[in-house]
């Protein structure tokens, strides 16, 4: 067996189904012998862009994406989206082909370990054929327990090489069989204490609650206490539907109700929240509270710079149940935010539909994402791009459904499209719909094809309001030449039927709903190209770039 042999069959012992990225002379032999071991490869069109749909698939699974390059400058493409997957915390693995080990003068050199560490991700390097397969192990290891991307340099001549290790692989998962981490009781005592003496309980949800399966432990800990119940970006209308007392995104991105509400709050219990400065606004949103904090890992400082009021370490669910467990033992049963008057406030719209902005030809942004959320099933997952745009759907997307967020992830556009393909295919081809800007979706457009080519029945939604949108703002609130943002854009609809898939460019409401019917009744790779107006600036935008009290 060679070294790519041996190196294949450990990443289908790993549990390597998919991987994403282009084929290479350093990568060739390896994708040869993971496709004759039944795993799907992903031709993709930018080595960068198969990095992200990895990324997508590992939020989607729960599993560490995969993704390939060749030596060199198939590498180099990696750069941008390494730092988004990095900085979300995204587990992943890449397999990236080497020039033969040693040879600097090769013309596609490049020195691996000094880049990956400007990327912010672990390094490992094949430098031994006997050492192949633990190089392997090692990668999923750390990708699984450090939620990380992980870089493998596997140079072209080791690969060559004969293996002849014949003991039976052993997978990183043998390695992490953990039981969940049990709260400390005296961390449960103080907790109680805190809660007992609170009459205004907000729990706010982070992406760990979430990841953890904790609903149920959450809504039993809200009915116990009162709680008016929020969450972060990252965990976005989770639980929406299952309480009343939901008032949705905690934070810069929260409803003007949100605001009035949580700055009522005397204790804040956050779970699976790191509570950062965009949650807490600095600490501004929740000025009388303490906090209970309930996360696995070892101390969290938040986002005002402090430390919580009690920390509990341990797993969410087992967090919550011993809380909401000390609590009843104790007679604890608060009313708090669960008032008649709060449920009327929280039922009444975000938005009238008379404020709506009117413009030939155009649609204002806010009452598409109202069409767009009404028009397509709840059980299509939905993926936030980035930039002034998706302020829009990040505030106004009302139903429950699976939310992933790529807001503020290294602040990179271009990539929720890719994020949203890698997810597809996690879910086996399930429609998923992304919402992304002009700018952003033209950057990867060509990976519009690769959806197409694999059949994939990704939606995306294209806000286009010919330009950059979030430099046109900022631009003309600091009295810059805004117009320098604006870029006129083709008909987006035209394009994707040219490569393949549906499309359509809509400039009304009845546009908008024919074309999103469409989709419905034969999900395939589509694009709608909705024409908005830029004349209607973010709620967001309103706050940070005008003070606005909005």
């Amino acid at each position: 067996m060679k070294v790519y042999e041996a190196l294949a069959a450990a990443f289908a012992a790993e549990g390597t189904t998919d991987v994403f990225g282009m084929m290479g002379d350093a990568n060739m032999h390896w994708m040869n012998a993971l496709a004759g071991r039944g795993t799907r490869l992903y031709e993709v069109r930018h080595e960068g862009a198969g990095l992200s749909m990895a990324h997508g698939f590992a939020r989607a699974s729960g599993r560490p994406g995969v993704v390939t390059t060749t030596s060199g400058p198939g590498t180099a493409q990696l750069a941008t989206s390494m730092i988004v997957a990095s900085r979300a915390r995204t587990p992943l693995v890449a397999f990236c082909g080497e020039t033969a080990l040693g040879d600097e003068s090769a013309v596609q050199y490049l020195d691996q370990r000094r880049f990956a560490a400007a990327l912010e991700c672990e390094f490992l390097q094949v430098t031994r054929a006997d050492a192949a397969q633990e190089v392997v192990r090692r990668a999923f290891y750390l990708a699984r327990s450090e939620s990380r991307p992980v870089m493998i340099s596997a140079p072209f001549d080791v690969q060559l090489q004969e293996f002849e290790d014949d003991l039976p692989y052993v997978p990183s998962t043998e390695l992490l069989k953990t039981p969940r981490l049990l709260p400390h009781p005296a961390q449960i005592e103080q907790a109680c204490e805190i809660i007992e003496s609170s009459k205004r309980v907000v729990i706010v949800a982070g992406r760990g609650a979430r990841k953890a399966e904790a609903g149920e432990q959450i809504l039993a800990l809200q009915h116990r206490t009162g709680a008016m119940l929020a969450t972060t970006l990252q965990a976005k209308n989770w639980l929406c539907d299952k309480s009343d007392y939901h008032v949705g995104i905690a934070g810069l991105f929260g409803s003007k109700l949100a605001m009035e509400l949580l700055q009522e709050a005397d204790c804040v219990v956050a779970v699976g929240a790191s509570l950062n400065h965009y949650t807490i606004e600095s600490g501004y949103l929740f000025p009388e509270a303490r906090y209970v904090q309930i996360d696995t890992a070892a101390h969290v400082v938040m986002g005002n710079g402090k430390v919580a009021d009690t920390y509990v370490q341990a797993d969410a669910v087992t967090g919550l149940a011993a809380l909401t467990d000390a609590l009843t033992e104790r007679g604890v049963a608060l009313e708090g935010f669960h008032t008649a008057e709060v449920r009327r406030r929280l039922e009444a719209p975000l938005i009238d539909p008379a404020e709506y902005h009117r413009e030939p030809g155009l649609l204002d942004p806010r009452e598409a994402i109202a069409v767009l959320d009404a028009e397509l099933p709840g059980d299509m997952g939905l993926v936030l791009g980035s930039g002034h745009q998706t302020d829009f759907g990040t505030m106004l997307f009302q139903r429950s459904r699976e939310v992933t967020s790529n807001y503020g992830m290294f602040g990179a556009i271009g990539q929720a499209p890719l994020l949203t393909i890698g997810a597809v295919v996690a879910d086996g081809g399930k429609p998923t719909f992304v919402v992304e800007g002009d700018a952003s979706f033209l950057m990867h457009l060509s990976e519009f094809e690769t959806a197409c080519r694999y059949e994939l029945p990704v939606l995306v939604v294209v806000m286009n309001d010919e330009g950059l949108g979030a430099e046109f703002h900022k631009a003309k609130a600091k009295g810059l030449n805004a117009e320098l943002a604006v870029i006129p854009t083709p008909e987006l609809g035209t394009v994707a039927r040219s490569l393949g898939g549906g499309g359509a460019t809509v400039r009304s409401t009845g546009e908008l709903r024919a074309a999103l019917a469409e989709y419905v009744r034969d999900p395939r790779p589509t694009v709608i190209d909705v024409r908005i107006t830029r004349d209607v600036l973010s709620v967001p935008y309103r706050r940070i770039q005008y003070g606005e009290d909005v």
